[in-house]
């Protein structure tokens, strides 16, 4: 990776193009069934209504996100970060397009991004439709990723997706696939046994477009061991896990109608990135980390400033419970600081107090959404990493990706 500023973002999104999924998946085979953007003017489609015809993702019948067609509002021109392209002549080039996107990056003094998913995904798969829908969705997204970024540029290290619905011996031979390919990482939600189908009298498909009647392909819990193959394989290819925000995580009450829109924003984000603080025992406690310890676990836009408490809440715990008679050996805290890779964007003190190796800590900027540090980034990290020895801090801008993507830097 070229490297002239010396700050990778360990959190972007890249957006893929809208035609996608039209040009890699079969016409006769899924039809219209096929993620792409139609037009509409019904109201019930868009979270702002507007008196006009606009674009919205459609995947297997269903619009899967209201707000527009590209999650880019911090690149929209709008001082509140409430914008979104209504239509994809109106998303900006450098959200989908490497070549421009770099020019941007330059700019605000960003080398390179590793690339999360943008709509139509909502949080890290399809599970609209049957096993062979979400499979060739999937085999399509990875597929365009990776020709129309990481090929074109080795400065975006794009994110690969998983299938769920076909089996296990599909989930692995999709990962095998990509690691062949090229990827570096893939991405997964967080606890499979609650998004399709209902699950503790809530509903997946209100947030995540998830058919309920797909029970059918009803998964197993995270610490089942149906899941070992799983992480046997990614442990084998070195191919780091990536949970992201709330990783389709639902911890939250019901929202007061009464907020305007940036209230209800910054009413929810903030649980919403501290969310996998409330599943990490589950990482620990299954015995997962004990039983393939060499596998590596990212978490990004989750933040850092709940990390100690867990830690030492996990370890009080253990302690107390005498857990190492029950098959968790290792004391918590020393799995996790040697298998968890965290990712911070604004928190100043969290850079400084957080308990793990400095080595598997990295900055973020989420552009293009709407939280992002841009235009300001060099601002943000300044800010941030104001008391932090030079050394430390070029391990965390930089260097701890190229690490943990094997990446070679290059000026």
């Amino acid at each position: 990776m070229k490297i002239k500023y010396g700050v990778i973002s360990s959190d972007s999104h890249g957006q893929i193009h809208k035609d996608a999924f039209t040009q890699r998946m079969s016409k006769v085979k899924f039809g219209d069934r096929i993620p792409q953007l139609v037009e509409t003017s019904d109201k019930a489609h868009m979270s702002d209504p507007v008196d006009r015809v606009v674009e919205r993702w459609r995947v297997n019948g269903m619009i899967v996100e209201k707000r527009g067609v590209s999650n880019c509002a911090a690149y929209m021109n709008d001082p509140m970060r409430a914008t979104f392209p209504q239509r994809w002549e109106e998303v900006p080039k450098a959200i989908y397009d490497p070549i421009e996107r770099l020019k941007v990056l330059a700019t605000d003094g960003i080398d390179g991004e590793v690339l999360y998913p943008n709509p139509p995904i909502q949080n890290a798969t399809f599970f609209q439709g049957d096993a062979e829908f979400e499979l060739a969705c999937v085999q399509a997204y990875n597929d365009a990723m990776y020709e129309d970024w990481y090929q074109v540029s080795k400065n975006f290290i794009p994110l690969a997706l998983t299938p769920y619905l076909g089996g296990l011996d599909v989930t692995i031979a999709e990962v095998r696939r990509v690691a062949k390919m090229g990827y570096k990482g893939i991405l997964i939600v967080a606890e499979p046994g609650e998004v399709v189908g209902k699950t503790r009298g809530w509903s997946a498909s209100s947030s995540w477009g998830i058919d309920n009647d797909n029970l059918n392909y009803k998964l197993p819990a995270f610490a089942d061991p149906h899941w070992w193959p799983f992480w046997e394989t990614c442990q084998e290819l070195d191919m780091p896990v990536h949970w992201h925000a709330n990783a389709a995580l639902s911890f939250g009450t019901s929202m007061w109608k009464g907020y305007a829109r940036p209230q209800a924003w910054v009413a929810t984000a903030p649980s919403s990135w501290s969310a996998l603080s409330q599943f990490m025992p589950n990482l620990v406690f299954s015995g997962v980390l004990d039983r393939f310890p060499k596998l590596k676990w990212v978490l990004a836009e989750s933040g850092i400033g709940w990390f100690n408490y867990t830690l030492e809440s996990l370890d009080h715990e253990w302690e107390r419970r005498s857990l190492w008679k029950h098959g968790i050996k290792n004391r918590p805290s020393e799995r996790l600081k040697e298998q968890v890779h965290l990712s911070s964007w604004f928190e100043a003190e969290g850079v400084k107090a957080v308990q793990i190796d400095k080595s598997h800590l990295m900055w973020q900027s989420d552009f293009p959404h709407n939280p992002s540090t841009f235009p300001i980034s060099q601002q943000v990290i300044d800010r941030s990493f104001r008391d932090i020895p030079k050394e430390i801090r070029d391990r965390v801008l930089y260097k701890n990706v190229l690490d943990l993507y094997k990446e070679e830097e290059t000026r």
